[in-house]
């Protein structure tokens, strides 16, 4: 009986054995219908990660991560499994014994059958894996170099030095490289063309290029983050950091970097080592290429090569010339083009002198404006001492070419402001108005049509440089080329012979009281950014002094200041934290025709400033901590044109009633900007019919018992702030003394044809704007924290013709936001072409889900950027699929 119990354990495993192929061979059907329902599921997920990936590779310039690369390559490998398992087990299915269930190959079905259920799990895996990406893709590292463009193509006269410097570049004992020659002459340039050589794919031999714009004064935080931006090192390692832990996040990348330092218009000596520039020469065979004015700043830099541009040869001026010029002027007369080349060679050469005198010459036709043009050229001295004369006596060709002395007086006035600084053109109308160079006109209104007259002038002669901003309808700045700046300042200090008469002071640190006693002579004064003037022991005398601009410094302010200021005109001091009390010996300047105190702490006016008979301008926006005015104060400004008061601290009713009834009593007065709270000051500012003429900015703040404001048609106003009204439901017109019936349309008659700007900002009951449609020339439109807004624009087909019929709509919109919006369903319910628009923010409005443009929203050109959540960029409903395509470029996530 010994043998029996082996025998029958056998038989039991035998028995389990069979047992458990037969229950994988029962479950496969079961198991085959389970596998491809979880691969139909990853094959979801599949599609909805790489559509992900997709989308912000290629809209969002990003790269998939390792991870998700990864996972998506082992779906791919798994699907190609899986559907060759499924293959497999339908053809062994067909192979079944005849009139059974049973395989004809049970070895093979069990196989496949114990694979099923692993395959099942492991796909269930890649599904789970794939449905927790919280990322799916990187910012990608900024390319190794960044394409400069170049504003004349081709660049004449500099391949020789390009050749040069290039052969620099390759030499490995050629660690740095100085560049320079006089202004204009075309340095920046050339380190372009340099820059975007290595944009060619077969040059390799750095890791990264790095561009950085130094200018004057020298400000080496402002260098720093040029530097870290374009490392991509994160903003939190530098962010608010001393200038020492930015070096060394600097030091700490470039060490490991093989790196081309392009430093472009150098003025002094950089300390390197204290931007955090690793030395040259530890073997890592990087190199700095800079551009200078000046060649001892080659030596301060010890450049181990320098090169000098030169001007261009006669026959590359005369090139360049003609083609500024343009063939439409050389060919209007058979003796221009013989003139022209005259003109070019009184150029020197020098390619800004080309194209400025170029652009100036563009518009004469006859042979005898060449004539009367080339014989002012000519009497300017051929050889003036040095570089920066002989560049300024021909571009001051441009400056004589101006048609009067006060073109020529605004012009040296652009002189006043830093390099690089974005002078607002309304602000400089006023200033130029405030110096008298526009005294001719009585009408403010018509000398600021003049100075218009002037920017576009100054403009038009390359004297001055235009651009716009998106975020305000008086975006409109004015820039000037440095070279032509310095040349302004040269022109107005008489060529340089009376070194104070302008005195520009920007982020020069302290500026000694000894320094300042030498501006008793000065005409103009312009300090600017976190300058300070060393404490003065003996009261300043500035007796010949008519403008003095202190903007963003330090300065703190002496009681003793405007004691000798006899002919005085302007004073801005703007911005100024610093600024808290004003001396009542403002009171003693005559001849002050502008002040600004606009951005300081002042609380109070000290009662002396209504002894300024003469003063025109009068601005006081912006100030927290200000108080109410003095009693009679503003009424006894007897020449006041301008007066502004917007955004400060909430002044009694009764001050602010005060305050509109000394308005109204000033003879000149015609242009007001004034923040209002109480419904009595409302009512008194639009019942007179002088100031509602002279309105044109009025911001209504927290304006308790206001359900409605009736503005008079036409309007005056520019700029309608309306803020914090809890009660305000409506804006009505009002033709001519007469109401209009207050329909959702209004009477297209009573258009707000001066109204630039509109700020909506927590109205609760504010729903209606329909009437926005008679602002044809409504430029920015800002809408925000409303419960109940639900359409901009509500098109009621009962009265949508009167929109129909008025195709002016938004046509001179640049700006439109959106923002805390809940219920905002549409801006406007039909397509519109919005031919101006640049930019439209969208914040918090979930509901809003279609824009209102038509198709040729991407032909005009102007759309800069659509800025919104990504979540709700991806909800939008779009009719049109092509739109949304071109428009997705365009598209800025919050």
């Amino acid at each position: 009986m010994d043998f029996v119990s082996p025998v029958l354990d056998i038989a039991s495993r035998f028995c389990n054995c069979i047992g458990n192929r037969a229950d994988h061979l029962r479950r496969l059907p079961q198991n085959l219908k389970s596998l491809r329902t979880e691969r139909e599921k990853l094959e979801n997920v599949y599609k909805d990660v790489t559509e992900r990936v997709e989308r912000e590779e290629n809209l969002e310039k990003k790269k998939r991560t390792n991870v998700v690369g990864g996972w998506i390559q082992r779906v791919e490998a798994m699907e190609k499994e899986v559907k060759e398992l499924l293959e497999r087990c339908d053809e062994e299915n067909q192979k079944k014994c005849f009139g059974t269930c049973c395989p004809r190959n049970c070895r093979a079905s069990y196989k496949l059958a114990k694979m099923v259920p692993e395959k099942m799990d492991a796909v269930a895996e890649l599904q789970s894996e794939g449905s927790n990406f919280q990322e799916v893709a990187v910012p990608l590292p900024s390319p190794h170099v960044i394409e400069r463009p170049l504003e004349e193509k081709p660049v004449v006269g500099l391949d020789s030095p390009f050749q040069e410097v290039w052969k620099w570049l390759q030499d490995e004992q050629v660690l740095s490289i100085g560049i320079y020659g006089m202004g204009g002459v075309g340095k920046t340039t050339l380190l372009k063309k340099i820059n975007n050589k290595f944009l060619q794919s077969s040059i390799k031999a750095f890791d990264i290029v790095i561009w950085v714009v130094v200018s004057r004064p020298t400000n080496l935080e402002r260098v720093q983050e040029t530097i870290l931006d374009r490392l991509d090192i994160p903003d939190d390692r530098w962010k608010g950091r001393a200038e020492e832990r930015k070096a060394e996040e600097i030091r700490r990348v470039l060490k490991t970097k093989k790196f081309v330092l392009l430093l472009d218009d150098i003025w002094e000596p950089l300390d390197l080592l204290r931007v955090g520039i690793p030395p040259l020469g530890d073997g890592n065979e990087s190199k700095i290429v800079f551009t200078t004015r000046s060649a001892d700043v080659c030596g301060g830099m010890a450049a181990q090569k320098s090169i000098k541009v030169e001007c261009l040869e006669e026959k590359e001026a005369l090139s360049l010339f003609q083609t500024k010029v343009g063939e439409d002027t050389l060919n209007s007369h058979p003796d221009i083009p013989k003139l022209a080349k005259m003109v070019a060679k009184e150029c020197k050469g020098l390619p800004l002198a080309l194209i400025v005198i170029a652009r100036a010459m563009a518009s004469a036709k006859t042979p005898e404006e060449w004539e009367r043009n080339l014989q002012k050229l000519g009497l300017y001295p051929k050889d003036v001492a040095g570089t920066e004369n002989d560049l300024f006596s021909v571009l001051a060709f441009s400056y004589d070419s101006l048609p009067d002395e006060a073109a020529k007086s605004c012009f040296l006035y652009c002189s006043l402001f830093p390099e690089d600084y974005k002078i607002p053109s309304e602000h400089l109308i006023q200033l130029w108005i405030g110096e008298g160079f526009l005294d001719e006109y009585d009408d403010l209104q018509e000398a600021r049509n003049q100075g218009g007259k002037i920017i576009q002038m100054l403009k038009h002669a390359c004297l001055l440089e235009v651009g716009t901003s998106s975020f305000s309808p008086k975006g409109e700045y004015l820039k000037m080329h440095d070279v032509i700046r310095d040349m302004a300042l040269w022109l107005a200090c008489e060529k340089g012979k009376k070194k104070n008469k302008f005195v520009v002071k920007d982020g020069v640190g302290l500026i000694s009281a000894q320094e300042v006693q030498k501006w008793k002579d000065t005409q103009r004064i312009a300090v600017w950014n976190n300058t300070n003037i060393e404490e003065l022991r003996e009261p300043p005398r500035f007796p010949n002094t008519e403008t003095v601009i202190v903007r963003m410094t330090r300065f703190t302010f002496p009681s003793s200041l405007f004691i000798n200021m006899s002919v005085i005109r302007v004073l801005d001091f703007s911005n100024n934290k610093t600024l808290k009390l004003l001396a009542p010996e403002i009171g003693n300047l005559a001849t002050l025709q502008y002040l600004n105190l606009s951005g300081t702490m002042i609380n109070y006016l000290p009662i002396e400033l209504k002894n300024l008979k003469k003063l025109r301008f009068l601005m006081l926006d912006w100030l927290p901590l200000f108080g109410p005015l003095p009693n009679q104060m503003v009424s006894s400004l007897s020449s006041l044109q301008l007066f502004s008061m917007k955004s400060i601290s909430t002044m009694f009713p009764a001050d602010e009633i005060m305050l509109v009834e000394e308005l109204e009593q000033l003879e000149h007065i015609n242009d007001i900007s004034i923040r209002l709270t109480s419904i009595q000051s409302i009512q008194r500012l639009f019942e007179s019919h002088k100031l509602r003429r002279s309105t044109t900015f009025l911001q209504l703040a927290r304006c308790s018992g206001v359900n409605q404001v009736q503005l008079v048609s036409p309007s005056c106003i520019k700029e309608l702030v309306l803020e914090r009204c809890d009660e305000l439901e409506e804006v009505k017109m009002i033709h001519f003394e007469k109401q209009v019936v207050p329909s959702k349309f209004p009477n297209p008659q009573c258009c707000f044809n001066h109204l630039l700007s509109v700020c909506i900002n927590a109205c609760k009951k504010f729903l209606n704007l329909n009437w926005l449609i008679h602002a044809p020339k409504l430029q920015y439109l800002s809408i925000t924290r409303s419960e109940i807004i639900e359409k901009v624009i509500e098109d009621e087909r009962s009265e949508g013709s009167e929109i129909e019929s008025n195709l002016s709509v938004f046509s001179r919109l640049i700006c439109l936001a959106v923002f805390n919006l809940p219920k905002l369903e549409s801006i406007y319910e039909h397509p519109l072409p919005f031919p101006s628009l640049r930019r439209i923010i969208v914040q918090d409005c979930p509901r809003l889900k279609k824009l209102p443009f038509d198709s040729s929203i991407c032909m005009s050109k102007k759309l800069e950027n659509i800025i919104g959540r990504q979540e709700w960029w991806d909800g939008l409903e779009w009719n049109d699929q092509t739109l949304m395509h071109n428009l997705t470029p365009y598209f800025r996530p919050l």
